[in-house]
């Protein structure tokens, strides 16, 4: 760990598997100035975890626009680092040793339900209430607990690879997550009612994204996490993480979201609100930093 643990460190991390919206210049615009105001660090992280969906050239886009709005940062894929690799696809081993530790600490089981299975089950009327699964935000529908062990998982069987399952983490029922977020103020959440066992690694043996992001934040010695309000549920998720590896969790701050005409967020499929889109519309990156400012 660095001497300068306690010198301000954010991060942008943007995802290379379409092109970077409005939504995501207000977030990565927030980071850079809360890095820039603090005098401190900016760190950009490429999230090509999921090799089906990222593109390389979706990867040059992002860093090209990016540079264009005005954002600019210390360490990253381009620029290097002490504390790199900088793009997720390079940092597997890393991912294989968060693995293995919440392994051996009891907080993993292998899941065998298959994302068509689990659909069906938030389709299908329940007993008693009549009405659907709920759903947990990002995650899907709330995980029903198929898979989880009636006791303790069994640590003393030896998984040399986590491929060929799911891995859930397993939540610690009724404990509470409360956390002060820089933007919306204090945020609670109980585990077991507002979000179930949560996956950390696919069975296609790719890491799952909140086992992928609480490793990289936690090895770049980031001390505050800057992105989306839609991602204050993970936020929950990853705490309990970080109190399972005895790891000290950086602070938080999640931007409103930018919204399309229906009052839907944003997503890559919205070209016409792309950052790429601005610029061959002739805007300047003053004009579109305009439109997504808070």
């Amino acid at each position: 760990m660095s001497e300068d643990r306690n010198q301000y460190r954010g991060r942008i991390a943007p995802s290379p598997t379409g092109l970077l919206h409005a939504g995501h210049a207000r977030t990565f615009w927030t980071a850079y100035t809360r890095a820039r105001e603090a005098g401190g660090t900016l760190v950009l992280r490429n999230e090509d975890l999921d090799p089906q969906r990222s593109k390389a050239e979706f990867a040059n886009a992002m860093l090209e626009d990016l540079d264009w709005l005005g954002i600019h940062w210390h360490e990253g894929p381009d620029v290097g680092g002490t504390f790199g690799p900088y793009s997720q696809s390079a940092r597997r081993e890393q991912y294989l040793k968060v693995w293995k530790l919440l392994l051996e600490r009891g907080f993993l089981y292998p899941c065998t339900c298959s994302r068509r299975e689990l659909s069906g089950i938030a389709q299908a009327p329940h007993e008693g209430a009549g009405t659907v699964l709920r759903l947990e935000g990002d995650e899907g529908p709330m995980y029903p607990g198929t898979c989880r062990p009636k006791g303790k998982p069994d640590v003393s069987q030896r998984h040399s690879s986590p491929a060929g399952a799911n891995w859930r983490f397993r939540v610690p029922d009724g404990e509470v997550v409360a956390f002060e977020d820089g933007y919306f103020g204090p945020q609670r959440f109980v585990a077991g009612e507002d979000f179930g066992d949560f996956p950390v690694w696919r069975r296609d043996d790719v890491p799952a994204y909140q086992l992928a992001v609480v490793a990289d934040d936690n090895a770049m010695e980031i001390t505050e996490v800057v992105r989306g309000a839609d991602l204050l549920l993970s936020t929950a998720r990853q705490i309990l993480i970080y109190r399972a590896l005895g790891w000290k969790e950086p602070q938080w701050f999640h931007c409103p979201l930018v919204l399309d005409e229906r009052g839907e967020r944003l997503a890559k499929r919205h070209d016409a609100l792309a950052i790429r889109t601005f610029r061959e519309r002739g805007k300047t990156p003053e004009e579109v930093r305009g439109l997504v400012t808070p």
